[in-house]
């Protein structure tokens, strides 16, 4: 049995028995050669945040000051915006999208889920059914459309069901762990940092029993990614300045120092298809985009000249181009390797 089915099963039951076997490297840095575009969003001061890339090659972003939701066509340069009238203390802050092509957000100061049909720009509102749960996060969409959030500061996780409009809602079990950024595994399983405590979370789809799974002592884990292989699951260490690799199936976790060191705050993070790590170092002006090499185990970096403040997010496209926001300069970047 698997150290993950152990943990969503409720077999370890001890922190102190579930200690990951941890490795510390610093590995090979050299320059990453890339060529770094950017675009500016028509909305001043829109403070862009998170994005997710559709199959159709558009680039979606959340607009927290702006309360819009936008969307890049990197092959025209073409910018369309979508006010989000329904309420306009909305702030969206995380996005996704869905299998049907409608676009989702979190409405961190409005306490609630949105739903954007980009064709006829209809927004539907889910409100939360539990006046504790405020701040809505971090969201991702398994393989039958159901919605699973973070809440950060109410330490809450959440679903939603898109058919039957339900939401629920759970406390973690770990008081201030603050959780984060959250994905789900292909075989239907939520994973979610935890920004307040040294944890990863995982989630029990069918019962939503939440397990944590015990990082070292001072870790905090940002975002999270997973290979293609769903063993390796990979995330920023925004408080030590790390790459965390962890291999699901034994627990087996290695800490990787980031280039820039402890300072660094790693934070936006994603994987490309050819299998590259890529994330930012934040606590670097301007930040460095951090491409990492699970093959070789090496590092290559690259200063964003215009990422100034901190590029909270990244995202892939299937032909494995990186793209970025950069709320502090009101800009979208992308990572161009092919020269």
């Amino acid at each position: 049995m698997s150290l993950l089915v152990k943990i969503i099963a409720g077999v370890l039951l001890a922190e102190a028995a579930v200690w990951p076997l941890v490795g510390s490297k610093t590995a090979e840095v050299a320059e990453l050669k890339a060529t770094i575009h950017e675009w500016t969003v028509p909305t001043n001061d829109a403070k862009p945040y998170a994005t997710v890339a559709t199959p159709d090659g558009s680039i979606w972003f959340t607009e927290e000051m702006a309360n819009k939701i936008g969307c890049l066509n990197p092959k025209t340069g073409e910018f369309k915006e979508y006010p989000l009238t329904e309420d306009k203390t909305a702030s969206p802050h995380g996005i996704a999208a869905d299998h049907d092509g409608s676009i989702w957000y979190t409405a961190s100061s409005g306490g609630f889920i949105g739903k954007l049909e980009p064709r006829t720009g209809k927004v539907t509102v889910f409100k939360m059914p539990d006046p504790k749960a405020k701040d809505p996060d971090s969201l991702a969409v398994d393989s039958k459309g159901t919605l699973w959030f973070t809440l950060p500061t109410s330490n809450m996780v959440g679903k939603l069901d898109p058919a039957s409009r339900e939401i629920s809602v759970k406390a973690v079990p770990t008081e201030n762990a603050r959780p984060n950024g959250i994905l789900v595994l292909k075989r239907g399983v939520p994973a979610f940092s935890e920004a307040g405590s040294s944890k990863i979370g995982f989630v029990s789809p069918d019962t939503f029993a939440i397990r944590e799974f015990p990082l070292p002592p001072g870790s905090r884990s940002r975002r999270l990614v997973i290979a293609a292989d769903e063993n390796t699951l990979y995330f920023t260490d925004f408080v030590s300045g790390n790459l965390g690799k962890l291999d699901v199936s034994i627990g087996a976790l290695v800490l990787f120092s980031s280039p820039s060191g402890p300072d660094s705050n790693p934070y936006g993070l994603t994987i490309t298809p050819d299998g590259m790590v890529w994330y930012t170092e934040t606590g670097t002006q301007p930040n460095n985009i951090i491409r990492f090499d699970p093959r070789l185990s090496t590092f290559a970096r690259a200063p964003i000249p215009f990422a100034t403040g901190a590029v909270h997010d990244v995202t892939a496209t299937p032909d494995s181009r990186v793209y970025f926001t950069s709320s502090g300069v009101n800009k979208i970047g992308a990572v161009d390797t092919s020269k």
